[in-house]
């Protein structure tokens, strides 16, 4: 598997907006864009060529505000870009790695996204993402 880059590193928050201005105030890291996903509302952050992904639940039963509400406000996850997120996954599955997603399924800004289960990463959770060929839908 060829992994291009850090993506972006995605950060579980209680209050989106307040955080981005926190990030923009005290690092001069601006807000490319906001998306709002069925459970989840975020905010892409440009660092160089990855991004802070902001999450902040919508709904319960959103994976962030069940982060938020046992570990508090911190690191959520790290995703990789990588080429082809098929073979990536192929390639995985051959390994006997567990996914959470065995498909890619529509992401930020229309990538084509998969998680790796955490039980096979040391606890820490993984993304996949391919980006979409025309761009992110959100620049």
């Amino acid at each position: 598997m060829k992994i291009k880059r850090i993506e972006h590193i995605a950060v579980a928050v209680e209050n989106l907006e307040q955080m981005a201005a926190l990030l923009a105030d005290k690092f001069g890291i601006g807000l490319e864009y906001t998306e709002d996903r069925p459970t989840t509302r975020l905010a892409m952050l440009p660092v160089g060529e990855t991004y802070i992904e902001l999450l902040q639940g919508t709904t319960p039963d959103s994976g962030a505000t069940k982060w938020l509400k046992d570990k508090g406000q911190s690191l959520f996850h790290i995703c990789f870009e990588v080429e082809d997120i098929d073979a990536a996954l192929a390639e995985l599955k051959a390994k006997g790695t567990p996914l959470l997603n065995e498909e890619p399924v529509i992401g930020h800004g229309n990538c084509r996204i998969a998680f790796i289960d955490p039980n096979a990463t040391g606890n820490l959770l993984f993304e996949l993402a391919e980006m979409p060929k025309d761009g992110h839908a959100g620049h």
